[in-house]
Parts: C-alpha cells; structure tokens; sequence
C-alpha cells in the first residue's frame, strides 16, 4: 500500500532529523492526513526499529533537606524526624566519593520510605537520607539547621543514583 511506504519514509527521515515523538504525531496529521496518538507513533516507531534521538539528558535528583521539627512534612506521623531507623546498612563498605562523601543504603527502609540509607558528608556531618513513595528525596541532617556543602550535595546525590541503579531502583 503506498500510504504505508509514504508513511515508513517520513517517521525515518522524521527520526533522522531528531524530530521528537509529538512533531511526528503532529507532522503525520498536518502533511499525510493520519491521526495518531502519541502511544500509536510510539508503537510505530518501536515497530520500525527506529530509535529517537534524546536532546536532553536526564536530570539529577534535587534533594529536599529537612530539619527536625513540623517544618519537615515528610516524616511520618508520631515519629521524630531524627530518630534514626532500625536498620542495617546493605554493605559493611560505604560508598566514599572523590569529595568524601560515603554512602550506606538500609537493607530495611525507614517507615514510609521506599528507601533510605545514611550519608556523612566531607565535613563530617551526617545525616539520614530516604526517598519517599511518590519519589522525592529527604535528606535529615542529625546537626538541626545544617546545610551540606553544595559540592557534597551533587556528590552525594552522584553516588545515590549509581548506587541505587546497582539496586534496580
């Protein structure tokens, strides 16, 4: 049929020229007439062994630091934002970073969290660090009112992502 080698040639050139899904989607209903859905060109594309190209790369996770006390909103109900859990660290090796940030995942994550671990930052500080269901990271410093260095926090966050991809997080 020729209005599926017509189509086949553009969503290729369309890919080659890096175009995203949605200008496909837009450019197939404006130049031949098809309507799609987003998830219909996506198929398309996935059926065609196509691959787009990505534009930007994916952003590091920005941490949400909490303090102790009604301020923090992310702790559960009746538990105090700096009481530590009840939990082993996954491995008897923390993660050090090239700034001296280490690293310790929990093998059990504190109540309401996804997961959760330790980190003590290049200063010595520590704090106590868990992402929550809906996937933002906390970050309960056990010294009130302490900031991390802004160095430390793309380190720490750094070494979160790889480690957690290790985990299949």
């Amino acid at each position: 049929m020729k209005l599926e080698e017509a189509l086949t040639k553009k969503v290729e050139e369309w890919i080659a020229q890096g175009l995203k899904l949605s200008e496909i989607q837009k450019r197939l209903g404006a130049e031949l007439g098809v309507s799609m859905t987003y998830m219909d060109v996506r198929l398309l594309v996935d059926d065609l062994k196509l691959t787009p190209k990505d534009i930007e790369p994916a952003k590091p996770l920005a941490p949400t630091l909490a303090g102790p006390g009604p301020s923090a909103g992310r702790t559960a109900p009746g538990r105090a934002a700096s009481a530590p859990p009840a939990a082993k660290p996954q491995s008897g090796v923390p993660l050090t970073g090239a700034s001296g940030v280490s690293l310790v995942v929990d093998q059990i994550a504190r109540p309401g969290a996804v997961v959760s671990g330790k980190v003590t930052f290049s200063d010595g500080k520590r704090a106590d660090w868990y992402i929550d269901q809906t996937g933002h990271l906390g970050l309960v410093p056990q010294q009130a009112g302490y900031r991390p260095p802004s160095a430390d926090l793309q380190q720490f966050q750094a070494a979160l992502e790889s480690e957690l991809s290790k985990l299949g997080f």
